[in-house]
């Protein structure tokens, strides 16, 4: 009873409260962040694609653009140097700070703080019927698969045919953790997503920085 409580109604309590603290308190990184793309490369701060949501509801998800404008339709994959991103976009992606816009989206209802990750219309037109089921929860900022394949842009740099590797192997993956996740959803394991989300981003930083330090060094 619990869990079902808090899946119909105190996660949405947790994205809203969560979510509206979150966009104040990083609206100086975001201003900060916005500054150095419109600098550094034209077009727009913001990047919105469509993505599928509950229920099969297509919706926009907003991100920081990190890639050369008019390029970012251009194939829905991004692979490590991938000559598309620009070199703050770089920075952005590997720090997931271009992620941060989508507290609009879940303040909006469209995402949740943990949950599934929305995919592009033509990735999700390859679900089974059993991986449609994880469109019964809203997409999240963060979630099981996110967390497990953080560095996945790593992961498709090394195929040769990134596409068919990703429909084939990586996507069917993800949405295994997915539907895991969907099975079970509580605050407890919510709250555990989001702190395994922060500590492995922060660990990533502390490890790259520590990298660039001691290659200045040698």
């Amino acid at each position: 009873m619990a869990a079902n409580y808090y899946r119909d109604t105190g996660k949405r309590l947790l994205d809203v409260v969560a979510a509206g603290t979150g966009l104040v308190l990083a609206s100086p990184l975001l201003l900060a962040a916005g500054i150095a793309i419109r600098v550094t490369s034209q077009g727009p701060v913001f990047f919105r694609q469509r993505r599928i949501g509950l229920r099969s509801r297509p919706f926009e998800v907003i991100k920081l653009r990190t890639m050369v404008n008019g390029t970012e339709g251009k194939g829905t994959l991004t692979v490590r140097g991938d000559p598309r991103v620009t070199p703050v976009g770089r920075w952005l992606r590997r720090s997931k700070i271009d992620e941060i816009p989508q507290l609009i989206n879940v303040l909006r209802g469209e995402m949740s703080l943990v949950g599934p990750r929305p995919e592009t219309p033509d990735h999700v037109a390859h679900y089974t019927p059993r991986q449609m089921s994880v469109l019964d929860l809203k997409p999240g900022l963060t979630g099981a698969a996110t967390i497990t394949l953080l560095d996945e842009e790593r992961i498709l740099a090394a195929q040769t045919n990134v596409e068919q590797f990703y429909l084939t192997t990586l996507l069917p993956q993800k949405l295994e953790y997915e539907l895991a996740y969907c099975s079970h959803v509580t605050f407890r394991s919510d709250l555990a997503l989001i702190l395994a989300t922060l500590a492995k981003l922060f660990m990533r930083e502390f490890n790259k920085t520590y990298q660039d330090v001691g290659e200045g060094l040698t």
